[in-house]
């Protein structure tokens, strides 16, 4: 193994590009996401939830009539992050809650691995994996 050039502790947060700040607040919102940052000289939001977790809104995003994730959604695929994936402590009660929000899904739940998963989309067409951890027992 070669030895590493950083030493990594952990994840800060994601960066979510969007059109429309009030819009995608609106969304992250219903995600249990509260505004704490607005920057004075870049379009960027810094939203996090009640455990620590955030996202930093960039909003400099052109609106597009056809709606599509350039690296989602079409035939030609671009190297990029395609999707952030947050842990949820069950997958059925995410499930639920995200009815009950409006918020449709778009693939799942899935079996993947260890874990079950669900995939949704923000207003952005930006991917977002809501993922329950379960390990096989002893």
């Amino acid at each position: 193994m070669v030895a590493p050039v950083l030493e990594i502790s952990g994840f800060s947060h994601v960066g979510v590009r969007v059109a429309d700040a009030e819009r995608a607040r609106e969304f992250y919102a219903k995600l249990g996401f509260e505004l704490c940052y607005t920057d004075a000289k870049d379009p960027v939001l810094v939203l996090r939830n009640a455990t620590g977790v955030e996202i930093n809104l960039i909003v400099n995003a052109v609106r597009e009539a056809d709606a599509r994730n350039v690296l989602m959604d079409v035939p030609v695929k671009h190297a990029g992050f395609t999707h952030v994936a947050w842990s949820v402590a069950s997958i059925d009660q995410t499930v639920s809650a995200l009815k009950a929000a409006g918020i449709g899904i778009t693939e799942g739940p899935v079996r993947l691995g260890d874990g079950v998963s669900c995939f949704i989309r923000d207003p952005d067409r930006n991917v977002i994996e809501l993922r329950e951890e379960r390990h096989p027992g002893p």
